[in-house]
């Protein structure tokens, strides 16, 4: 029976230099994660069901990979770390009461309708800080967000910031339907503010909450606009509060000198229902889609027995890579594999020489010569496979 190569859609083989690529720009990014003090930690790529079911809020059920272990237990592929992590940090370290630091890398799984261009599996490599619920911790998140995507060599970007007890406490003042929430949302999703505004002109509202409102149609945010919203929301607590923390926050990134790379997006909504707090979001050229996603999440580990605050980010290497390949941004890797070519008289030559280098550091791939290739085809596939020099023991 012939076999099938094709991968089924939405996956894809990495090899050669794109999949060298991609685990060095991992391993520098990593790099920037635990230079913050944070700390590697692997879970599962399957959990049981409930860990992402709808109390959680992360993907709907339609969209899991699910399948049966041994004993009828329901089980999916993650479609997100984060709360795989909350897991791990209730059963491990539920009676820790100081700031945990995680960091990690793996491949989430996402059952798309339709992909636009997604993936249905991609890797993330992300940062989760649990146990502390200060504006010092979002400064932080921030921070190493910009770290990370300049070690990635990327000189343009930009990371949106929002608030979701923006968007909640403006539905809860206008005492709107679910229905109508989640039309709002979509909205919002879409970016069509023009529909937004059409949406909410056609409800009878008070005229300082319609102007309230007007948050959601602002794609960023200065200081001044920032002000004058806050004042209009003095009678909503929860905006009011919500708007008070995007102006300290943009005090603190003052601190890091990183405020140039962060624009604030009040409308912003994220499908993850989970986030209580600032939502984050990376963009840059090359990609359509973030290349950073991320927020505050203070009610997730509550949902596993632990009360304690959280935030969190990932970078999505496969949208980053794209965006770096479509950016000509040079990935410096460097080859120093040495191809030993030997003939049967100099078998023990060839090994006694990788083994050496190998010993010392370096890497030695070892070819048998075969006199009907030509030298030709060794340098050929040497130039193909990126090695730097050719040893001949002929």
């Amino acid at each position: 029976m012939k076999q099938n190569l094709h991968t089924p859609e939405g996956v894809r083989d990495i090899y050669g230099v794109a999949c060298e690529r991609k685990l060095y720009l991992e391993q520098k990014l990593f790099s920037v994660l635990t230079g913050y003090g944070y700390h590697p930690i692997e879970t599962p790529s399957f959990e049981f069901f409930e860990i992402f079911g709808q109390e959680v809020g992360t993907t709907p059920s339609k969209d899991l990979y699910k399948f049966f272990d041994r004993e009828g237990n329901t089980l999916v592929l993650r479609p997100d770390i984060t709360p795989s992590i909350a897991r791990s940090a209730a059963k491990y370290y539920m009676d820790d009461d100081m700031p945990l630091r995680f960091c990690y890398k793996g491949n989430t799984f996402i059952n798309h309708h339709s992909l636009r261009g997604r993936m249905k599996e991609c890797t993330q490599l992300g940062a989760e800080l649990m146990g502390d619920n200060t504006i010092d911790a979002d400064a932080e998140m921030l921070s190493m967000i910009v770290d990370c995507l300049q070690m990635a060599g990327l000189k343009e970007f930009q990371i949106s910031v929002g608030h979701a007890s923006i968007f909640k406490g403006l539905v809860e003042a206008a005492g709107f339907s679910e229905d109508e929430i989640s039309e709002l949302r979509s909205l919002l999703s879409n970016k069509n503010f023009f529909g937004v505004e059409e949406f909410v002109g056609s409800r009878n509202l008070p005229e300082d909450l319609r102007k309230c409102f007007g948050l959601l149609s602002c794609m960023y945010t200065s200081a001044e606009e920032l002000e004058q919203f806050k004042q209009a929301a003095k009678k909503y607590e929860t905006v009011y509060i919500a708007l008070q923390w995007l102006e300290q926050l943009q005090n603190m990134l003052l601190i890091y000198g990183i405020d140039g790379y962060v624009s604030f997006e009040p409308g912003m909504v994220s499908d993850y229902h989970y986030y209580t707090g600032i939502l984050l979001a990376g963009y840059t050229f090359g990609t359509g889609e973030p290349i950073v996603k991320g927020g505050r999440y203070d009610e997730l580990l509550p949902m596993f027995g632990k009360k304690a605050a959280a935030i969190g980010f990932v970078v999505v290497i496969d949208q980053l890579l794209e965006a770096i390949t479509k950016q000509n941004i040079e990935v410096p890797i460097t080859h120093h594999t040495q191809l030993i070519v030997y003939s049967a008289a100099h078998h023990e030559d060839a090994v006694v020489l990788a083994r050496k280098a190998r010993s010392g550091g370096g890497r030695a791939e070892l070819i048998r010569f075969d006199e009907k290739r030509g030298r030709d085809a060794y340098e050929r596939y040497a130039a193909a496979n990126q090695i730097a020099r050719i040893t001949w023991l002929v």
